[in-house]
C-alpha cells in the first residue's frame, strides 16, 4: 500500500510512503516501507483503495512489527515441523 506518485507505459511504477500488510492468523502488522520503486514486470494489479472504507475483519488484532515476526517465525517454525513429519511419514501413503 502506498501513494501512487509516477507511473508510466510499462507499468512501472514509484510508491511513496509504501507499507506492506503482514497477517499471520488473526493478527496484522503495517510496516512501512518508504519510497518504493517497482518493475513494471511484477506489476500485476493496480487499483485504488479508499481509506475511508478499509475495513478489516473485527477479529484482527494490530501488534507491533516484532510481535508479527515472531508469529511469522512460529508459523514458520510449525510449517517445517509438519513437512519433516510428513516425510517420516511417507510409507504409510496416506492419499
Amino acid at each position: 500500500m502506498g501513494t501512487l506518485r509516477s507511473f508510466d507505459q510499462f507499468a512501472n511504477a514509484v510508491l511513496e510512503g509504501a507499507c506492506e500488510r503482514v497477517i499471520v492468523g488473526e493478527q496484522y502488522c503495517d510496516i512501512p516501507l518508504g519510497l518504493y520503486v517497482i518493475r513494471g514486470e511484477n506489476v500485476v494489479l493496480i487499483g485504488e483503495m479508499d481509506t475511508e472504507r478499509e475495513e478489516l475483519p473485527p477479529h484482527m488484532i494490530r501488534v507491533s512489527e516484532t510481535e508479527i515476526k515472531r508469529a511469522q517465525k512460529v508459523e514458520r517454525e510449525a510449517g517445517e515441523l509438519r513437512g519433516t513429519m510428513r516425510k517420516r511419514m511417507e510409507f504409510l501413503d496416506f492419499d
